[in-house]
């Protein structure tokens, strides 16, 4: 990803289903205590699921969240939605 993301016209890109083969969203509001992070959010530029791709390159933290919600699996978006107005106090991110 690093790498990637400071070569000259390089693209990095996560690919991942929405969910896990038990239904859980992968993509969360929040990471749980003691998750293991092996990127930074600055390194991160294309998201893909299987209901899109984003591109999440100097996108500030609303417009990031938007985005990831608009390719979750639809059963979890609501949820996610609910998350994003708690910790942003609105529904009308633009992206």
């Amino acid at each position: 990803m690093r790498g990637a993301s400071l070569s000259e016209g390089g693209k990095p890109i996560i690919a991942l289903t929405s969910t896990t083969k038990t239904g859980v969203s992968r993509i969360v509001p929040f990471l749980k205590q003691g998750a293991g992070v092996v990127t930074t959010r600055g390194h991160v530029h294309y998201i893909a699921t299987e209901y899109g791709m984003v591109n999440l390159y100097g996108k500030n933290m609303e417009q990031r969240a938007r985005l990831l919600i608009s390719i979750a699996h639809p059963a979890h978006r609501d949820a996610l939605e609910r998350a994003y107005y708690d910790r942003f106090g609105t529904m009308t991110g633009a992206v």
